[in-house]
């Protein structure tokens, strides 16, 4: 890998040139918007080659909706939202390829060699083929995520983002569902994005948000097993999907008017609500 700023590279006729005299030929993904400050050179899994620049960022700000959207993160969705049509179910990419995988890993572990042995075409090969079952799930995971960010962005004015830690269930039993629902990499795709076109993105702190009713604030007096997808106040008598009322209780902790939510009113009874 190459890191290198100004001073060690010039783009100049589609071409990159490093220092020491090194030419390098790009295939663009699309035209610089701006002059780059830096360039990292690095190689993946399969041995293709990828030049990454860094350029100022600019501001492409949208029209405004007049809408705001709570976004509650979770394994059962990747997330869930205070819009119906903004819910973003998990895709599985990573399960989807489990079998595959675990095939070409066993490739692996048998033909693994010894220390100070050269690798055999065997082993080179089942690893090559597992590198590039890894892209292929993380391409379409990381495709979803920015896709659905640009939509979130593109129809709300405000945000009220819950601010999750991935790590949080790293060493629970939903570790491997978390992890392929890449919530991290879509939490940080819409922020950027948020960012980006000029949108108003508030993080919300996690706790208690599965025991604070939406409706009318109460907090329960104890926390709600996962088993368990209906809350129910016990003051008021709200009930609705949990996580639905986690993402309303974000558009509270956030101070945005529930009003501007879709089909979200204070004055109306959560049955009438958008689920």
């Amino acid at each position: 890998m190459i890191h290198t700023t100004k001073r060690g590279f010039q783009v100049k006729d589609g071409r990159l040139h490093l220092a020491g005299g090194v030419v390098v030929p790009v295939v663009w993904s699309r035209d610089l918007p701006a002059g780059p400050s830096s360039v990292r050179v690095y190689r993946d899994g399969l041995g293709h080659w990828y030049a990454s620049f860094v350029v100022p960022a600019q501001a492409a700000l949208l029209p405004e909706t007049g809408r705001v959207i709570g976004i509650d993160w979770g394994v059962k969705e990747t997330a869930t939202t205070t819009s119906r049509a903004h819910d973003l179910p998990h895709a599985e990419h990573g399960r989807k390829a489990a079998a595959k995988l675990a095939r070409y890993q066993r490739m692996m572990a048998r033909r693994k060699p010894k220390r100070g042995q050269a690798a055999s075409n065997g082993y080179c090969e089942a690893k090559r083929q597992a590198a590039k079952l890894h892209k292929r799930v993380a391409r379409p995971r990381q495709d979803t995520g920015r896709k659905w960010a640009k939509a979130v962005v593109r129809d709300h004015d405000a945000l009220a983002v819950e601010d999750f830690k991935p790590k949080f269930l790293a060493k629970s039993t939903m570790a491997r569902k978390a992890a392929d629902a890449a919530i991290g990499a879509t939490k940080k795709a819409l922020l950027e994005m948020g960012r980006k076109h000029g949108r108003d993105v508030r993080l919300v702190h996690p706790a208690h948000t599965t025991m604070d009713c939406a409706q009318c604030g109460a907090r329960a007096k104890h926390a709600l097993p996962l088993g368990e997808r209906t809350y129910t106040c016990t003051a008021c008598g709200a009930e609705s999907p949990r996580d639905k009322n986690s993402a309303r209780v974000m558009l509270v902790r956030a101070g945005l008017t529930p009003a501007g939510a879709d089909r979200v009113r204070p004055d109306c009874p959560p049955d009438s609500q958008a689920a």
